[in-house]
């Protein structure tokens, strides 16, 4: 039972001896996380409608056929699979996905001439380790984890997506994976699935940083919605710099547009010009952004910095 592999693509078409098959949601599991344990596979996610899945699936099929085992293709159609191909993140098709070693390990997106197909599936070949036996759902876990928290710290939000999305199959109830898919859907700007996501984590798990620092994100998103917008709000603190409700609700909006320095200085410069605003407003929303931020942040640091320059000066 291998979790860290991930392959969509678009094809279509009847495979011989196996190496070619047709999938679905309860079956990707055995067809594509197992399976790639033995050979890597290629899951191509295609629809009827889709004229660039047409052209790419002959390619994707003769190369596989070329390979004569070495490698697989498994496709899946997205109308019969929604579900599936949301939890993978699939935002366009045709979208190809490698799988070895029941991990993700490459990807593409649209229809490549087969040319370029082949050098791709000849790179995953060459790249698979051998076959073997996994070493237990634990580990294979960890490492997924490991994958997923690394590609959405590259921004690479689509395949963050995707290992949580897989993890999720497995184990529903992995409440890091649960904040990982939040959290892509925070930096998505999509608060609402966000909540949907952390709505699933078991109530008895609800604490960390991690999830609280995501509920703090998706509260301070909430607000920044019911806002100005931010050109508005500066004019009006260039206008009158003690307007302190403006410059209270432009750190709010700044921090919402990922301008997070920025959204600590006006605080900060909040707190220097009245300390005791709305009872010590400022200083209680510039914690809140910490949360939010996370302890390690570059902008909770400097932000703290600035902070305790204010209350020890």
């Amino acid at each position: 039972m291998n979790l860290n592999g991930l392959t969509p693509n678009g094809s279509t078409a009847p495979a011989p001896a196996g190496l070619i098959k047709d999938s679905s949601t309860a079956a990707f599991k055995a067809d594509v996380i197992d399976a790639s344990r033995d050979a890597p596979v290629l899951v191509d996610f295609w629809a009827p409608w889709c004229g660039p899945c047409r052209q790419l699936t002959p390619a994707l099929e003769k190369v596989v056929k070329e390979k004569a085992g070495q490698i697989r293709l498994v496709k899946i159609n997205i109308d019969e699979n929604q579900a599936l191909a949301g939890q993978m993140g699939i935002q366009s098709i045709p979208a190809v996905f490698a799988f070895a070693g029941g991990r993700p390990v490459d990807g593409f997106m649209g229809a490549l001439p087969e040319s370029e197909v082949r050098r791709f599936a000849e790179r995953v070949i060459a790249a698979a380790p051998p076959a073997e036996g996994a070493g237990g759902l634990d580990e294979e876990l960890k490492q997924a984890l490991e994958a997923a928290h690394a590609a959405l710290a590259a921004g690479d939000l689509n395949r963050a997506a995707q290992i949580y999305g897989l993890v999720l199959q497995h184990a529903p109830e992995t409440v890091a994976a649960l904040v990982g898919m939040a959290k892509v859907y925070l930096a998505a700007g999509q608060p609402e699935r966000a909540q949907e996501a952390l709505d699933m984590v078991p109530e008895a798990d609800r604490k960390g940083e991690d999830y609280l620092g995501a509920i703090a994100s998706i509260r301070l998103l909430q607000e920044a919605a019911e806002l100005s917008e931010s050109a508005e709000l500066e004019q009006a603190v260039a206008a009158n710099p003690d307007d302190h409700d403006a410059r209270f609700e432009l750190a709010v909006v700044l921090n919402a547009e990922g301008r997070r320095i920025e959204a600590a200085e006006q605080l900060v410069a909040l707190m220097k010009r009245d300390r005791a605003w709305n009872e010590d407003g400022a200083r209680k929303k510039l914690l809140e952004l910490f949360e939010a931020w996370g302890p390690k942040d570059p902008a909770t640091l400097k932000g703290r910095r600035m902070l305790s320059a204010v209350l020890f000066s």
